[in-house]
């Protein structure tokens, strides 16, 4: 029996909004190709179908420039001639937050609804690798399937295409999440440019057709073949009709389709139902992360996660802002009865995932690219700050601080914390300790003058019980400023301003508590030891730290006993790679900062928090030698390159920082280069000494376990990896967890201690790829800031709670001052209470459509879990639902105060809570 083949040809093209163009040279190729395509659709029923990429941004790039064109468009989406989404845009999967691919898919499909129905497609063309939960939430998405380019199979330079050593049996596969999910994937086996500019001329035809159908048969499961008409940029093929008909009567074997991925995939579903040809044919099963582990280790694109370090520091502030501070401040504020901004929310994740493709995010873009992201970045920032300010406002507002009220020119205010765990830290606040408006009739000097003489002395910090707290006051004298009220002309102000710094104690998750600085008399606040012990240690009741002469420092962890040394060594390293990868010159030795003198002083000593400041002067080489720029010009394939690094140095200055606060469990370090050399690598290195195979890292919703070591088949000197928000290294008696806000790369060294090595900075002056693309900018010169926590524990990060201190780091304390009042809301609450050691909370927001609280955990761990919630508010219901947020039958009432949810290995659960109206 021959097998029935049938040869899909699916028009589509892969549009980067940005990369070795900037974004309006684009911009306008774009606005020419839906011109055509639009002509084509209108005056031939022949040309069936047009794939748009999978991103709906595209229908927004467009009509931002083409408004009248709209109809035509709408007709042809409405026609299924033109297929939407799901997403909004075709984002990074390693370098953006669980909560933003969740937008992403929740934005992709409001905003297709608007035209037709969203295409269910899991669509990952060029996605450089992908993370092991997709599986999980394109099921959420009531999506079956993802297409995919890389993670399971090698892909080169310029897209080339190799052999042997694959995952999978076929270019379909079944991939399976930690959770156990189960989606078909289609990998694009010969890239998705495999039906690119198909001859209509005969001779051609056959020519193209003999080695495309080989290509595809080599790879597929049945005889449905996929062929994808068009690549990155690609102008539609306006004679593919003559083309399909050239091709069938060439091959009459063959039933050639304009096709499209639905009519496709029920193909090819219906072959798999049969079993293939012998009727017994099996998928290969991929399970988890898709990261091409099993390759040479050089096409990986991995070092795109410290490309333009700057770029991944912007997003983790933009997305913490928006999803864990925003989004939870204003949900509590509409539970208080302010209207929740979901406009402005759409735009400013709008505006902040236009950053998120790929060739964006990963830094791997020519510099214009990149400048305009660094807008963006700030757009988004400035609106996530608007919301966050009119939130807190309205909440400070609403709280009861009358219990202040006694004391004498008392100034309240009020800590939030936005976190899913209780919080405890040191905090700081700008006060105005006394205003004087404008409007008063005063002159400016005389209100300068009243400003300046007011008198600071004699006060105290309180707690809503009245204790009296340690705090230091910085007198930061006058200052101007301004309210904006809703009803009236701004109203400037001249302020006698001092900033606050103390330990916040028991602020309740996504709770608050209020605080007053008072002239009151009350008793003194209890001395409390420094944590200050002997030379330069830092010491509280966890942890004690011991720096050495060469700016390194030991970390003793009370509770396991474990001592680890050498920690906070700087590695440099020269690159001779591109934006995509890093490639260290042949035979170089790294050079570190052990045995180098550091000048280590006192920076910080409070009863809360004390801080030593350690300063490098550090000679390496000023940049790459000659040989770099030739090879660069002539394209010389990275792991071929010969270049070595100068022999003229320049001074690398650093400025570290590591703090201890009172009941911390783990040591702050800030790191600042200021970076005057080029083609290079800043690593900070901390060994860990301790024996393990495996390591654990954060991605998205899901604590992964990878391997020290790399497979057989990796080449790579290097072997570099993803993180989110830290990676750890544990045995079953220790463990030493790394937290970083946006520095997104690091590496379990191969060097007998296991050491984690996390990214700094790299400096690099190529784009890399099919072209020379000279980006001067990547070379990341001036100053650069980084921070990191080390959190030690006793072996297991979730159940010691180290993991969920590594996530309390990446979000900030909400403080906000306001006045003597009374409030529907009291110091300590929060909107609910939650118990449960191996779920993470995600987030917390209100559903547009519904008005309802919708709120997310994920469980840490491969093991069944239990979420017990309580919630602090008039509410119906409470209901389970999946990230697109769909009202679903409530969950059984025990009628206790307590609801007792069950979590599946690794799940994202995502509840929903309807309100009272």
């Amino acid at each position: 029996m021959t097998r029935k083949k049938t040869a899909h040809i699916v028009s589509h093209t892969h549009w980067d909004r940005e990369w070795y163009l900037p974004y309006e040279k684009h911009h306008v190729r774009l606005v020419q190709l839906v011109d055509a395509l639009l002509d084509k659709l209108d005056s031939s029923t022949a040309f069936r179908s047009f794939y748009l990429d999978g991103q709906t941004i595209i229908l927004e790039d467009y009509l931002q420039v083409r408004p009248e064109n709209k109809e035509r468009l709408e007709q042809h989406i409405r026609a299924g001639r033109i297929l939407i989404g799901p997403w909004y845009i075709l984002q990074d999967a390693f370098l953006t937050s669980g909560e933003a691919n969740v937008r992403n898919m929740q934005i992709g499909h409001q905003d297709a609804l608007k035209y037709g129905e969203p295409s269910k497609i899991g669509y990952f063309p060029d996605t450089f690798g992908l993370v092991g939960q997709t599986p999980q939430l394109m099921l959420q998405s009531g999506i079956k399937n993802a297409f995919f380019g890389r993670g399971v199979k090698p892909t080169g330079f310029n897209n080339t295409v190799s052999d042997g050593g694959y995952e999978s049996s076929f270019s379909e596969l079944i991939w399976e999440g930690p959770d156990g999910s189960r989606i078909l994937g289609i990998l694009f086996a010969n890239w998705y440019s495999n039906g690119n500019e198909v001859p209509a001329d005969e001779a051609a035809a056959r020519e193209f057709w003999d080695r495309k159908l080989a290509d595809a048969e080599k790879y597929a499961s049945t005889g449905e073949l996929l062929f994808m008409n068009g690549c990155d940029h690609q102008p539609l093929q306006l004679d593919l009709p003559e083309a399909i008909a050239t091709a069938q009567a060439l091959y009459p074997g063959v039933e050639f389709v304009h096709s499209n991925f639905p009519d496709y995939l029920d193909a090819l579903n219906a072959e798999l139902e049969k079993g293939g040809e012998s009727g017994t044919l099996e998928l290969s099963s991929v399970t988890g992360e898709l990261r091409s582990q099993r390759t040479d280790g050089w096409g990986t694109l991995v070092n795109t996660a410290s490309a333009r370090v700057y770029l991944k520091q912007m997003n983790q502030k933009g997305q913490t802002l928006l999803e864990k501070v925003a989004e939870p401040l204003a949900s509590i504020a509409g539970l208080a009865g302010k209207e929740y901004p979901h406009h402005l929310f759409t735009y400013a994740w709008k505006t902040l995932m236009q950053n998120h493709p790929h060739d964006s995010i990963c830094g791997c873009s020519v510099d214009e690219v990149h400048r305009e992201m660094v807008a963006r970045f700030d757009k988004s920032r400035h609106v996530a700050e608007s919301i966050i300010e009119d939130s807190a406002r309205f909440i400070a507002g609403a709280v009861d601080t009358s219990v202040f009220g006694g004391a004498v020119e008392a100034v309240p205010f009020v800590v939030m914390n936005t976190t899913g765990w209780n919080r405890t830290g040191t905090v700081s606040i700008e006060l105005d300790a006394a205003r004087l408006y404008l409007r008063e009739g005063y002159g400016l000097e005389e209100t300068s003058r009243r400003m300046r003489k007011f008198d600071l002395s004699g006060r105290v910090l309180l707690d809503d019980s009245g204790k009296v707290l340690a705090c230091t006051v910085e007198d930061l004298g006058l200052e101007f400023g301004y309210d904006l009220p809703d009803d009236k002309f701004r109203q400037p102000f001249m302020c006698r301003r001092v900033k606050l710094t103390f330990e916040a104690a028991e602020v309740p998750a996504l709770g608050l508590r209020a605080y007053a600085w008072t002239t009151q008399q009350a008793a003194a606040a209890l001395a409390e030891p420094s944590l200050l012990s002997g030379g330069h240690v830092l010491e509280n009741k966890a942890i004690r730290i011991e720096v050495a002469a060469d700016g390194s420092f030991s970390l003793h962890h009370k509770l396991s006993g474990a001592v680890y040394h050498d920690l906070g060594i700087y590695e440099n390293t020269g690159d001779i790679g591109n934006e995509y990868m890093y490639r260290q010159p042949d035979g170089e030795l790294p050079l570190t900062t052990k045995g180098l003198d550091a000048a280590v002083s006192v920076l910080e000593d409070t009863p809360f928090r004390a801080a030593i400041e350690i300063i490098h002067e550090w000679e390496i080489p000023a940049s790459a030698d000659a040989g770099l720029n030739e090879e660069q010009r002539a394209l010389v394939y990275y792991p071929e390159r010969k270049a070595q690094r100068s022999s003229e140095t320049v001074t690398l200055q650093l400025r570290t920082v590591i703090s201890l606060e009172r009941e911390g469990k783990g040591l702050h370090i800030e790191s600042t280069i200021n970076n005057v050399a080029k083609d290079h690598r800043v690593r900070m290195l901390f060994p860990t000494d301790l024996q393990t195979s495996v390591h654990h890292a954060d991605s998205m919703f899901e604590i992964v376990k990878r391997d020290n070591e790399p497979a057989a088949e990796w080449q790579n000197p290097s072997n570099t990896q993803h993180q989110q928000s830290f990676v750890d290294v544990s045995s079953a008696e220790a463990g030493l967890t790394v937290a970083n806000l946006g520095l997104n790369e690091y590496e379990v060294l191969r060097d007998g201690r296991n050491t984690i090595a996390v990214t700094l900075l790299r400096s690099v002056g190529e784009l890399g790829d099919w072209g020379w693309f000279p980006t001067p900018e990547a070379q990341c010169l001036g100053e650069h800031t980084v921070q990191l926590m080390l959190i030690p524990h006793t072996g297991d990060g979730i159940t010691s709670g180290a993991y969920a201190q590594a996530y309390q780091f990446q979000a900030p304390w909400t403080i906000f001052q306001t006045g003597i009042h009374t409030g529907t809301i009291a110091s300590g609450y929060s909107p609910l209470s939650w118990k449960g050691t191996e779920a993470a909370f995600s987030s917390m927001k209100m559903n547009q459509t519904t008005g309802d609280l919708l709120m997310r955990w994920y469980n840490m761990s491969s093991s069944q879990t239990q979420l017990d919630v309580q919630l602090k508010l008039s509410h119906k219901h409470l209901y389970r639902t999946g990230i697109l947020e769909e009202s679903t039958a409530p969950l059984p009432d025990s009628g206790e105060a307590w609801h007792l949810l069950e979590l599946g290995p690794c799940e994202i659960a995502t509840f929903g809570v309807h309100l009272e109206a």
